[in-house]
């Protein structure tokens, strides 16, 4: 693969970008998911492991219990563990497609999201858009960072999965996520996120703070930027 992304991604005339920026208009950060942190935090591998390791453990001591030969415990026990190391290969392999195909985008004026595993795609998110900003960061520093858009604009889940957090009052919550040292990218969105603000939108824009820890709201986030 190429460093942007794929031979579907060697036409952007600036990687991650559809087209040439407008003149006034400039990059501030770029960044992509951590491919083992979607692995982990997203398809939840260890915990899909752990499930297949308490399967594997219960045919043997069932096995043992009822009688059976050795072999056939262990040639059923060596299946469970073959379907097992398939499945979680697969998803490691999806992860690290997330990776090498994802590129997040921060500008002085928007947000471009170019994500796609299998059907790549291109999303501009204008600050005039997004309504808030939420940064949820975990002790390592890798987290990610959901954006509240104003109403109106319908979003598909099966294009934006795994780039989404949720709904907020019906809408979907596009995400940049497993972000590794996603605090610099959370201080990068505020500053911009500042600097766009006039008396229209600076109360849509300021919401009040939230103390609970590793989670910081765009008002927050825009305040530590001030």
């Amino acid at each position: 693969m190429s460093e942007t992304g794929g031979p579907e991604h060697d036409y952007e005339p600036v990687p991650g970008l559809p087209a040439r920026l407008p003149e006034g208009e400039y990059i501030l950060w770029q960044g992509a998911p951590s491919s083992a942190a979607v692995s982990r935090h997203v398809l939840k591998t260890r915990w899909i492991a752990g499930y297949f390791a308490v399967l594997v453990a219960w045919n043997i001591s069932a096995g043992l219990y009822d009688g059976r030969q050795p072999s056939e415990i262990l040639f059923s026990s060596g299946a469970l563990a073959i379907l097992s190391t398939i499945g979680i290969g697969l998803m490691e392999a999806f992860a690290w497609g997330v990776q090498k195909t994802t590129l997040y985008t921060i500008t002085n004026k928007r947000i471009v999201m170019r994500i796609g595993v299998a059907l790549s795609a291109t999303f501009n998110l204008p600050f005039t858009r997004i309504v808030s900003a939420d940064m949820r960061e975990g002790k390592n520093g890798v987290g990610d960072i959901a954006l509240t858009l104003l109403p109106g604009d319908r979003l598909s889940w099966l294009v934006f999965w795994p780039h989404v957090r949720g709904f907020r009052k019906g809408a979907l919550m596009p995400q940049m996520i497993c972000l590794k040292d996603v605090a610099i990218a959370g201080n990068v969105l505020a500053a911009a996120l500042a600097s766009t603000r006039t008396p229209e939108n600076a109360a849509r824009l300021a919401t009040p703070a939230t103390k609970q820890t590793g989670r910081a709201t765009a008002g927050r986030i825009i305040e530590a930027a001030e």
